[in-house]
């Protein structure tokens, strides 16, 4: 017969050990569906199709990107149709436009399915659908900050390039920077389109016509490095104040150079990954965090480049 004490040693140990959990029987059969209104043509968004595979690989769960190839929003809005036609688990969306995307993501939250908000709209937004919470970077609010540090470097006029003029998130960019500088918007923006021929003679027609303009703002790789081009062929290079949103390879090499003053990270890989966890944890085990996740904006300049040259295009 075993002695009171090591009955005692025994039922202590059973509680001091820990119990790991594990996804068995914890939902280990989930699917996710992020819906982006990116076109095909965008290489900014493979940094978010590696943070959700990423996730989905690391929480056990299956997810599925799918866009709008040419970037038409009244296409996105019938690509959410279709996912929740699917009865996904869960859907994750861009609300590159409010009202044209209100419609069938409300739709989705009325059928049952969670959603959650990433990269464009606003927190506020989110909300009004239905959604559970909201994942990415205020676009004016990042528009503004950026605007806020160039009127400190002594900018009093700029030109945004706008090569996605159609969302309306892209043009509060521009307000923002705007704002920032305590300036009017005006005929400072431009729509740009997105063949880079087209914004290269754009841009250079618009330095061409107006000389004293002090600073060039570009909204991500597809304006920036068509940009950086036409700068060079005008003798700009360098002597310009240039800023932009959003990071890629040609984008770090102009930090490295110092063409670019600045690079708006908004980290596109949290705003896959993130909730892709939020939702996987949310339906195992019904835990949601109690606020909106902004995932940006943070300057990036020559200065620590290592890490983010190490992945850009990639993970960052």
């Amino acid at each position: 017969m075993k002695s009171i004490f090591t009955k005692l040693m025994l039922t202590a140990a059973v509680i001091a050990s820990p119990v790991l959990a594990t996804a068995d029987d914890h939902g280990d059969d989930l699917t996710y569906v992020l819906v982006s209104h990116a076109p095909d043509s965008d290489s900014w968004w493979n940094t978010i199709k590696n943070g959700l595979a990423l996730a989905g690989e690391q929480m056990g769960v299956n997810v599925e990107y799918r866009n709008p190839p040419t970037g038409d929003l009244a296409d996105m809005a019938r690509i959410i149709e279709q996912a929740a036609a699917s009865n996904p688990d869960g859907i994750i969306t861009t609300l590159a436009d409010y009202d044209v995307l209100k419609g069938p993501i409300m739709a989705a939250v009325d059928q049952g399915i969670d959603v959650i908000i990433m990269n464009s709209g606003s927190p506020a937004q989110a909300r009004e659908v239905g959604a559970l919470m909201y994942v990415g970077q205020p676009e004016y609010d990042a528009g503004f900050a950026a605007g806020q540090r160039a009127a400190g470097d002594g900018v009093g006029s700029f030109l945004c390039v706008n090569h996605y003029i159609s969302s309306p998130s892209s043009t509060e960019r521009c307000q923002g920077f705007a704002d920032g500088l305590g300036i009017d918007l005006a005929n400072q923006m431009i729509d740009s389109g997105q063949d880079p021929s087209e914004i290269k003679n754009r841009v250079q027609a618009y330095l061409s016509a107006n000389p004293e303009t002090d600073a060039v703002l570009t909204l991500g790789p597809t304006s920036a490095d068509p940009t950086m081009l036409a700068l060079e062929e005008i003798g700009l290079s360098g002597d310009i104040y240039f800023g932009t949103f959003d990071l890629g390879e040609e984008i770090v090499n102009g930090l490295k150079s110092g063409v670019i003053n600045w690079g708006i990270d908004q980290q596109p890989f949290l705003q896959a990954y993130l909730p892709v966890v939020v939702l996987t944890n949310y339906d195992r085990y019904g835990v949601l965090p109690g606020n909106n996740i902004n995932s940006g904006p943070g300057f990036v300049t020559k200065d620590g480049l290592e890490l983010v040259e190490k992945y850009a295009g990639e993970f960052r």
